[in-house]
């Protein structure tokens, strides 16, 4: 009985370790990029620290340096959601439409494609100063535009209200990414639904609502949780965007003020860099990281469970 007992907790071990031997790249890469760097961001969030003395256990005082007295802070939180709640909405619609244009068009489809996504291959500090430059207020070609037929011209990223509705432009431009996903998925819809939809008399509209969105839904999920995700990271467009709209693109010893102008175009991420690597205010920037993780991972969490319902069938 003890022979057949040690010789099943042999196999069980053996069982173990082979599975832990699977998992062990995933494990590992779980361990060094998430779980460690996360449990880092926590304790160095009470700690005085700049990065190369000690840190000294300060509580929660970096917390309420964060929440009451930092400036940066609560606009940089503001913009972000603007950011969440309008660009990914727009984009996630354009993008659609975009591909539903293309999977329709007949003639030159290849070329239309081709000149929708070239604007996302384009590198993001590129892309961005060129359209500071196109955007200039009193130079650039599309406020010429504008004031030749008699539109307004707009301060766009020199104005604070115009400032976001400038990125958004931005990134209804690289709409690449998420045209090809769409069209990916819109060209997958059975064509046979199509021609029911159609003997039933069915219009443009009703066939989108009833054939096509029905197809897409998982995409379309996947699009808003992932613009979700990546527009809580945005950094590179809207800081480049502010020095070469302030003037300040480069050099050493050139003063920066982020959010320029007036805080409009400051992210969360950005504030991380301030705090963490122009202050060396390492705890505070950990404060940041952390309320950006949390939010990240609620919108994640609401976005998924809500999207668990709009994945089902309409009854």
């Amino acid at each position: 009985m003890s022979a057949a007992v040690h010789t099943l907790g042999a196999r069980r071990r053996r069982a173990a370790l082979r599975t832990l031997g699977f998992l062990s790249p995933w494990l590992i890469g779980f361990s060094v990029f998430f779980a460690y760097p996360l449990g880092a961001t926590v304790y160095f969030s009470f700690m005085k620290y700049d990065g190369f003395t000690d840190p000294v256990w300060v509580g929660l005082k970096n917390w309420r340096y964060v929440l009451f007295d930092y400036p940066f802070f609560w606009p940089a939180l503001t913009n972000t959601l603007w950011l969440v709640a309008v660009m990914v909405t727009l984009r996630t619609v354009f993008g659609l439409g975009v591909g539903l244009l293309i999977t329709r068009i007949k003639t030159g489809a290849g070329v239309f494609r081709t000149l929708f996504y070239l604007p996302f291959l384009a590198p993001p500090v590129a892309a961005t100063m060129s359209f500071v430059f196109l955007m200039n207020p009193g130079t650039g070609p599309v406020n010429t535009i504008l004031d030749r037929i008699g539109l307004g011209e707009p301060g766009w990223f020199n104005d604070a209200q115009w400032s976001k509705p400038a990125l958004t432009v931005l990134a209804l431009w690289c709409i690449g990414d998420l045209m090809v996903i769409f069209m990916a998925s819109l060209l997958d819809v059975p064509k046979e639904q199509y021609e029911a939809a159609e003997l039933d008399g069915a219009g443009a509209w009703a066939r989108f609502r009833y054939v096509t969105l029905p197809n897409i839904r998982p995409v379309v999920l996947f699009a808003v949780v992932t613009g979700v995700i990546a527009t809580m990271q945005y950094y590179t467009e809207p800081i480049v965007a502010a020095k070469v709209a302030s003037g300040v693109i480069g050099g050493s010893g050139q003063h920066f003020e982020p959010g320029y102008p007036e805080k409009s175009t400051l992210t969360v991420p950005q504030s991380v860099y301030h705090l963490g690597f122009q202050r060396f205010d390492t705890g505070a920037a950990c404060v940041v990281a952390l309320v950006l993780f949390v939010l990240a991972m609620a919108f994640t969490y609401v976005l998924m469970r809500r999207g668990s319902g709009f994945l089902k069938e309409d009854d």
